[in-house]
């Protein structure tokens, strides 16, 4: 309760009002049948004169109005705080999501996240309204009709003495069979929401090996065990209107059964209770049980709603593999960009023998171009992925400036290193809103000397619009090179102290590629630049070549040093050569 505390209190007041015009509406409702009962006595009785018939009419025009206007302040004030906690729970949700590191988001998948940012936090949401409105309510209209039946007449009572424990029990049974499957149900959502996802953003792929019939079998079964998870489930709720209502006729049947045998006399009396007294009986009789129908429903949303909260809860409780709380230098920023990687060693998988890198001891001086090259999955790019701390060593330690990464605050470190990662990534909105990315200060000129130097401007500049270009998301409506340039354009106008590049040219040209080497190297002469790349022509040029393979180096030098006394380097120079001449 601590925790969601935390949403309520901003909102009291609301927390506080919706119920309050919930209990006005009850009050209301037990009122209400002993006027209807006064009319009937005295009606058949005779006794009952036009005056104090307006009078009655009166007074029940007075409570329906303000059982209408309880009514709608609780259902004002409920959806008002519901939204109001969604709102700032989804919102916390999000910003712990953007606190993880890598390796936190490698334990939920995109799909789940998602799921729990809308579909889990809106069952919570929904809870909560029908929480404020059924809370004080239910109960109320559950102990305010005992009263008043057991009033009226203790004896007939009995029935409801009978059927609430029964009704009880059917309760807990299905809250029990409930609860599992709705945990269940909500995984079999995020399981769905992860293959829409994958099949969307991959679009271009599913068309181009025409795998259109596999994603559409692949979908329906997902959404077939969806379904089948969601029948499991809505399958207790589906029982419990017709059960309830069986229950609930069958004691007014009982209520009436018990009174029949009962000769009716001159007065209109039942064994001596009027029939203005036993239709309020039976009033207060159907509201008892209707009040253990709603509590049921709250319950059976509740136990959906625990089973999302249990799953927010995971990410809001998610311990932060990263941090900078233990930062000796939380105020240091990169100066120089002096970078050194001492007995380096990393695993994703911690409880696995084998290492994605194995001892790495280089050290790259500031301002300097770095090439690193290697087979596909050699560990390049874990590498340079320890400079930023998107993953932390599990030994050793990386070093800039002679400070260890870990020292620096994730803010002032992340602040010093531009990254242009493999997979090139671009958001929706214009050309210009993305590069501001690097830079949400850059003028126009500034922007455009980035892509410049990135050779991007040549092609921006043909577009209509130019840098008001609109994207579609992930930059769909551009080509894999031009996506490439406006990365580097991007990471540009962050004007680093260092420079990752991880195989950021692969989809462009060797003309173009030499003219962003050319421009980065006259444009950020300071820099420290790290180049990744498969082509030995991104890296012949750099003043150091770091070789990988299995996760180890197996050689540093300049190209030539490297051809000569590298086995690896140079087999991968003359495929390449090999190729080239063919």
């Amino acid at each position: 309760m601590k925790r969601w505390f935390k949403y309520v209190k901003p909102y009291i007041s609301s927390f506080i009002l919706g119920p309050v015009g919930m209990i006005i509406e009850v009050i209301g409702e037990m009122f209400m049948p002993l006027l209807l009962a006064e009319i009937i006595n005295r009606g058949k009785a005779g006794t009952l004169t036009v005056g104090e018939s307006i009078g009655i009419s009166a007074m029940l025009v007075v409570i329906v109005l303000l059982m209408m206007a309880g009514g709608v302040c609780g259902a004002y004030f409920g959806a008002k705080a519901s939204v109001n906690f969604a709102a700032d729970l989804r919102k916390d949700v999000y910003s712990k999501v953007q606190k993880y590191s890598f390796a936190n988001i490698d334990k939920f998948s995109t799909g789940s996240l998602v799921t729990r940012m809308t579909n889990d936090v809106t069952q919570l949401q929904n809870f909560v309204n029908m929480l404020l409105r059924m809370a004080l309510r239910s109960p109320g209209m559950l102990i305010g009709g005992i009263i008043m039946a057991i009033s009226l007449k203790p004896s007939l009572s009995v029935v409801l003495a009978v059927a609430i424990p029964l009704m009880a029990v059917l309760i807990f049974v299905l809250i029990r069979i409930s609860f599992p499957r709705f945990t269940r149900l909500q995984k079999k959502i995020d399981k769905l929401n992860s293959t829409v996802r994958e099949n969307v953003t991959n679009v271009r792929v599913v068309k181009s090996f025409v795998r259109e019939d596999y994603e559409i079998d692949k979908f329906a079964e997902d959404n077939e065990n969806l379904k089948a998870s969601g029948m499991s489930s809505m399958k207790a709720m589906i029982l419990i209107a017709p059960v309830m209502n069986f229950f609930m006729y069958a004691a007014i049947i009982a209520i009436i059964w018990f009174g029949h045998g009962i000769i009716l006399d001159e007065h209109m009396l039942v064994g001596g209770m009027q029939v203005g007294d036993l239709s309020a009986f039976i009033t207060y009789a159907t509201q008892i049980l209707s009040s253990l129908m709603m509590v049921t429903m709250l319950l059976m949303t509740s136990s959906r709603a625990m089973a999302s909260g249990k799953r927010i809860c995971e990410v809001l409780d998610e311990q932060l593999d990263l941090s900078d709380e233990n930062a000796k230098n939380p105020n240091a920023k990169i100066e120089a960009g002096n970078i050194e990687f001492r007995n380096v060693s990393f695993r994703y998988y911690k409880n696995s023998e084998e290492k994605v890198l194995n001892n790495i001891n280089v050290s790259i001086a500031a301002g300097s171009t770095i090439g690193i090259i290697g087979s596909t999955g050699c560990g390049k790019t874990t590498l340079v992925s320890m400079i930023p701390r998107l993953y932390d060593v599990d030994e050793g330690e990386v070093l800039i400036d002679g400070i260890n990464v870990k020292d620096y605050s994730l803010v002032n470190l992340r602040d010093g290193v531009g990254m242009v990662l493999q997979k090139n990534l671009l958001f929706s909105g214009s050309i210009s809103e993305n590069l501001r990315w690097g830079d949400d200060t850059a003028t126009d000129e500034e922007i455009k000397t980035a892509s410049t130097h990135a050779a991007a401007d040549k092609f921006v500049s043909s577009f209509n619009e130019g840098y008001d270009t609109m994207l579609d998301k992930g930059g769909n409506n551009l080509s894999g090179g031009q996506k490439q340039r406006l990365c580097i354009a991007r990471a540009l106008l962050k004007k680093p102290k260092i420079l990752i590049l991880d195989d950021s040219t692969s989809a462009v040209d060797t003309a173009t590629e030499a003219q962003i080497r050319y421009a980065l190297k006259n444009s950020l002469p300071d820099c420290t630049k790290i180049i990744i790349a498969q082509r030995i022509s991104s890296v012949r040029d750099a003043e150091q070549i770091i070789v990988m393979n299995d996760g180890s180096i197996t050689g540093v030098g300049t190209h030539d040093d490297l051809l000569q006394n590298n086995a690896e380097y140079a087999e991968i120079y003359y495929s390449q050569m090999d190729k080239k001449e063919a």
